[in-house]
């Protein structure tokens, strides 16, 4: 493609005294264009602010007795109390009022060794712990191990399940909602609620009293205890002593040993996963109209005409200047193999035809040349010097005209 070059239009001459114009975006630009985003931004910010403020005061852990969220236990001691229980709390579980009472730990793997051995020489009359870990039972509840240890289940859900045992708090309560960590028995141990080889309740005498190990402590929550026999369950472990005394874990305390730290989506409330999903859906929406604002692609001609073999020298220059004698073979043999693949009949499969065929092909167009050395020239190995890339290309050419002219 050949032609002259048109000699650029003189530039329309600027009125005097008018100021050049810029497409470069100013400030004032800018702000117009993101006053809305960020107006929308401070206003979440704001409204988070707020709810944490407003919620500040009512911020509990899971199995809290002081909380009445969902996942509070404020109802099952209003319970024990209108039984006539006295109720309290304590953040060192090894200190507390003399006499018969019941220790609940709900996390009894944020004591450390000492604590542990602390609460063990206390000698309550029973021991509450749920969902203790192997430091924790290995000090707290002798003979009692995780189901995993010895090949079983480590988990089970948590569903509606019969006792199975002859415990009389769990006959007395019947079907519970039990599961989470599972735990076995032992020698002296007495399981209920089986599941598969291991118990998600196990009770264990100890000296002056008895360990109760839960697998998980749902069963107590205030959004749970009304189901099945779970307020009965909840009432017969809690309430066999006068006084029930509930620790307040230390989350800041180090782990016990041999205890799996929490992850940072275990800290995250449930409906906040929910306003993820949602922020979500609206920036796609949001990208979605800001990219039907673009419109459709508006074609333009090229202010210059640059002719074909400009184009052509500029990318051998390239090839030349980065050594790439390798690219330049594989494109002209592939341009070659193209345009020889129509007229010999070879069907192109993946953009290109199969080596095999269209050797084949050459040669029977080509009685004088055998298959090895049409193969050699159009799949063989690239040139190691610019003097066989220039045999190379003539080479190619003078085949292509043999095939078309034979």
């Amino acid at each position: 493609m050949t032609g002259t070059v048109p000699a650029p239009r003189p530039a329309a001459e600027a009125p005097s005294g008018a100021a050049p114009s810029s497409l470069a975006p100013t400030a004032r630009g800018l702000w117009r264009r993101a006053r809305w985003y960020l107006a929308f931004l401070a206003a979440v910010l704001v409204g988070a602010l707020a709810v944490t403020a407003l919620d500040q005061d009512h911020s509990y852990p899971p199995l809290d007795p002081r909380s009445y969220d969902h996942d509070g236990t404020h109802a099952v001691v209003t319970l024990l109390e209108q039984q006539g229980l006295t109720t309290g709390v304590a953040t060192d579980p090894t200190t507390g009022p003399a006499g018969p009472d019941t220790l609940v730990l709900p996390e009894p793997d944020l004591l450390d060794p000492a604590q542990l051995r602390a609460v063990a020489a206390a000698r309550h009359r029973r021991l509450v712990l749920v969902a203790p870990g192997p430091g924790a039972l290995s000090a707290l509840a002798p003979g009692i191990r995780m189901s995993e240890e010895d090949g079983g289940l480590p988990y089970a859900s948590v569903r509606g399940t019969e006792p199975g045992c002859p415990l009389a708090e769990a006959v007395r309560a019947g079907g519970a909602q039990l599961g989470g960590t599972l735990y076995t028995s032992g020698s002296r141990g007495e399981g209920c609620y089986q599941r598969g080889h291991g118990y998600p309740l196990v009770r264990t005498p100890v000296d002056g009293g008895d360990v109760i190990v839960l697998g998980t402590g749902a069963f107590l929550r205030n959004d749970e205890l009304g189901k099945d026999g779970n307020a009965s369950l909840a009432l017969g472990l809690l309430g066999s002593q006068p006084r029930v005394t509930w620790h307040l874990p230390d989350y800041s305390a180090p782990l016990a040993e041999g205890t799996q730290p929490r992850t940072f989506g275990d800290y995250i409330p449930n409906g906040w996963h929910w306003a993820y999903y949602q922020l979500v859906v609206a920036a796609a929406l949001a990208a979605l109209w800001r990219g039907r604002r673009l419109g459709p692609v508006v074609a333009e001609d090229l202010p210059v005409v640059v002719r074909a073999s400009e184009t052509t020298e500029g990318r051998a220059r390239l090839y030349r200047r980065a050594k790439a004698r390798g690219r330049a073979a594989d494109a002209l043999r592939r341009a070659a193999v193209h345009r020889l693949a129509p007229a010999l009949g070879v069907p192109l499969r993946a953009g290109a035809p199969d080596p095999d065929a269209f050797c084949a092909a050459v040669a029977d167009r080509l009685p004088d040349r055998p298959a090895g050395d049409v193969r050699a020239l159009l799949f063989g190995p690239p040139p190691t010097d610019d003097g066989a890339l220039l045999r190379l290309a003539d080479d190619l050419d003078t085949l292509e005209r043999q095939v078309r002219n034979p």
